[in-house]
């Protein structure tokens, strides 16, 4: 039988609901997210102990802390979450479009990591740190069947989400044909990959690069391979199985830097 549609509208406007706020947990995350201006803060749960290693954070925010037992943690998080004693409840980051975040300035021709259904939380978190050391303009992701912003991501990023845009799209393949019409190159990472990400750059760096990768197992989906200029590998010295999802990010991010470096990578 089916649903009464205010039984449906009730559910669709309790999962709206929460969905308007997250919880960061964990000092870094919480720390870099009180430090941030981009970030709408409502609720701040610390522990006295986490008060004292948050308090130049907490009075540069504003935000009046409730002081928590650590035995019985305020904040309604998971009871496996490791918060270290700090949990702050936040609105979603905004970082605009696509098109913003690829025509932004920064250091030398543009880098975005493309993300084909990467839903772990915590592979997503760690590319979002490899991005924002190499410098790279934008992380995507599609907006079903990838991992969202939670706490488990913010914790995992240690802070690199309050300053690496992250942004959802509904289409990967769209995005990616935005991206080609703004002269991206569309580099798919796969082990049938002809060439090594550094030949396939050789002459070639100047050029904006998206990198796209798939997650563990069902790699890129025929579409997004479809949808890519080339399909190119990680050089590597033997035989092996696979690199996790997040390890490769970091070794692409590396190996299509504008510098030059040798073209076995």
């Amino acid at each position: 039988m089916k649903k009464p549609l205010w039984v449906i509208d009730k559910e669709r406007a309790r999962r709206a609901s929460a969905q308007e706020t997250i919880w960061l947990f964990g000092l870094h995350a919480v720390r870099d997210a009180l430090l941030n201006p981009r970030r709408t803060r409502l609720r701040l749960v610390v522990t006295p102990n986490a008060l004292d290693r948050l308090g130049d954070a907490v009075a540069a925010s504003g935000l009046e802390p409730e002081i928590s037992d650590p035995r019985r943690f305020a904040a309604p998080l998971d009871p496996e979450s490791v918060h270290q004693g700090a949990a702050l409840e936040a609105r979603p980051l905004d970082w605009g479009s696509l098109r913003d975040a690829a025509l932004s300035d920064g250091p030398g021709p543009a880098r975005i990591v493309l993300l084909d259904r990467v839903t772990d939380p915590h592979n997503v978190g760690a590319i979002l740190r490899s991005a924002e050391v190499f410098g790279a303009r934008a992380v995507v992701g599609v907006e079903r069947h990838a991992a969202p912003e939670t706490g488990s991501l913010a914790k995992a990023a240690s802070g690199a989400l309050e300053r690496q845009p992250y942004i959802r799209v509904k289409n990967l393949s769209d995005a990616m044909e935005e991206l080609r019409a703004m002269g991206f190159l569309l580099l798919g990472l796969a082990g049938e990959g002809g060439r090594t990400i550094g030949a396939a750059l050789d002459g070639r760096r100047d050029r904006p690069v998206a990198l796209v990768l798939g997650a563990e197992g069902p790699g890129l989906r025929d579409k997004t391979q479809a949808t890519c200029d080339e399909l190119v590998r990680i050089g590597a010295a033997g035989s092996f199985g696979s690199l996790n999802v997040s390890n490769a990010a970091a070794v692409a991010l590396y190996a299509a830097s504008p510098e030059s470096v040798p073209s076995a990578t």
